[in-house]
């Protein structure tokens, strides 16, 4: 016989409800009061209690990404042209401040348009050059982009939002020449208004943008709702290191 309404009970926020067939087979009613009975019932309102808070600790355990800062929004450009590099292509990524060392991949557009991103199975680890831009320290906006996180946890650019303005990204050439960078600016778009044209547009100075993903998770459509991209200008660049004997 199902239980009477105010005979329900709820233990740690759920609801209890216990019935039986109409059957002389059903179980006699415990005494009231019987020690055994009670101890039962702490039992298992302790494993519920024990069950929820482990599920609140591994929530609250979670790894999130760092999100830009008001402070660190700066500026998206250079107010001159500044130093320039002539056209090699980027092979590898580094940034001290955020302990990031790739290997750059070269990604163009997909068959609907979009831009490629890496494999969030067997590439997450390692960020890519837009190819279609201008290679970096060339005049114009050279584009960087990279996985937030994956499957397994943090990737390569799951920290970008900590950057500041003035950190450093290193680009190696294939030239060998080092270009190096200095953040100007780091801001975060919802990708509704994602601002295209600053992001990938032509710039007078040698550009770099570093883009992730960032903001709340969408677990509906299983996508983030916004945007991190870092704002860096050239700074200065470093040689190509000589084998002794060379001139």
């Amino acid at each position: 016989m199902a239980l009477g309404e105010g005979d329900r009970r709820r233990i740690a926020g759920f609801r209890v409800v216990v019935s039986w067939p109409q059957s002389r087979f059903a179980p006699p009613p415990s005494p009231s009061g019987s020690l055994r009975a009670r101890v039962a019932g702490m039992a298992g309102v302790l494993l519920i209690v024990t069950g929820v808070a482990a599920v609140v600790v591994a929530i609250g355990t979670q790894k999130h990404a760092p999100q830009p800062s008001l402070a660190s929004a700066g500026t998206i450009g250079s107010q001159g042209r500044g130093p320039w590099l002539r056209r090699s292509v980027p092979v590898s990524v580094s940034i001290p401040a955020i302990g990031v060392n790739s290997a750059l991949l070269r990604l163009g557009v997909n068959p609907d348009g979009t831009i490629q991103v890496p494999s969030l199975v067997t590439r997450s680890q390692e960020a890519a050059w837009y190819k279609y831009s201008v290679t970096p320290g060339q005049v114009g906006t050279s584009v960087i982009e990279g996985h937030v996180d994956s499957y397994q946890g943090p990737a390569v650019f799951f920290r970008l939002g900590a950057l500041r303005p003035g950190n450093r990204v290193d680009v190696r050439l294939a030239d060998g020449i080092t270009a190096v960078f200095r953040v100007t600016g780091v801001r975060q778009y919802l990708k509704y208004y994602f601002p295209a044209k600053i992001i990938y547009g032509a710039a007078r100075h040698a550009a770099l943008h570093l883009i992730t993903c960032g903001g709340a998770f969408d677990y509906a459509t299983g996508h983030y709702l916004s945007s991190t991209v870092v704002f860096a200008s050239l700074a200065s660049s470093r040689p190509a290191h000589h084998r002794r004997g060379q001139r």
